[in-house]
């Protein structure tokens, strides 16, 4: 089959890829309830976390629809037993059939449906789509990052003093205290928690957000598409290293990390060494 980097096959690929997330999206709204409690059955998983029929019901559509679309690929997902064949494929579906799923059952609108296409452990094509919202993110790797079909991109040219910075409590107050410790006066402003770590993530990548900051345990499905986004935005995910993540390997399961533009990322990295 075609290499999935060349721009022909990609373009050919997103209008079947956008019919596919608007009827995945169709399958869960029914049961949102916006401001309330969703109308989906809900049980949990091994863990304790929530888990819901339509998470259940987009995740079946997707590896079938997905499938289909490009059957080359292998699959890992969030609701479905991870296939360490997977490990040994060039191509690689990363699904999060509903990110925020907490969000989902008690109608907080920001929960999204978020698809990435790897190829060799990079994104190549990223979606992170929010039906309660009406946004619909996607970037295609070398070809730019949209929200709505609006060109996208990170902030520009703010210190990271001022920032706006959403995330963890503890990671927050660690960089503040970075912030600090250099001299500067720490004055973020400390956006809400965004429920869905991938809007979190593509809300870096619009300008709303200057830092996500995302608390270890965080899987491939929860980062890979709105990581696509993000670096096609100017920006990327990455350690408090500053190393980019990597996505498809054996553990998907991630450490601590931050979503940032490029004209933060230094300063982001040299704060945190600082406010441990």
């Amino acid at each position: 089959m075609p290499d999935p980097i060349q721009a022909d096959f990609v373009l050919d690929l997103m209008p079947d890829l956008r019919d596919a997330l608007r009827e995945a999206a169709s399958l869960a709204l029914p049961s949102f309830r916006a401001g309330g409690h969703t109308a989906a059955r809900i049980w949990s998983k091994a863990g304790g976390s929530p888990v819901t029929e339509a998470d259940v019901a987009v995740d079946t559509f997707l590896k079938v629809r997905l499938g289909q679309i490009v059957p080359a690929a292998a699959w890992l997902s969030e609701e479905t037993a991870d296939d360490p064949v997977r490990l040994g494929h060039d191509l690689v579906w990363i699904v999060d059939p509903i990110d925020g799923t907490r969000a989902f059952l008690s109608g907080h609108p920001d929960w999204s449906i978020a698809v990435a296409l790897l190829k060799a452990g990079e994104p190549v094509v990223g979606f992170v789509h929010a039906p309660a919202l009406g946004q619909d993110y996607e970037a295609v790797r070398g070809r730019g990052a949209t929200c709505n079909g609006r060109i996208i991109g990170t902030a520009p040219g703010r210190d990271l003093a001022t920032a706006r910075v959403t995330g963890p409590k503890p990671m927050f107050d660690r960089l503040e205290r970075g912030v600090s410790r250099a001299g500067a006066e720490a004055a973020f402003t400390r956006v809400a928690r965004v429920p869905s770590l991938a809007l979190r993530v593509a809300r870096v990548a619009d300008g709303s957000i200057d830092v996500g900051l995302v608390s270890s345990d965080a899987r491939d499905w929860d980062l890979a598409a709105a990581d696509l986004i993000l670096r096609e935005a100017g920006g990327s995910v990455c350690d408090l290293r500053g190393v980019a993540t990597v996505y498809n390997r054996p553990d998907p399961v991630h450490g601590e990390l931050v979503a940032v533009g490029h004209a933060l990322r230094d300063a982001v990295v040299s704060a945190w060494s600082r406010g441990g």
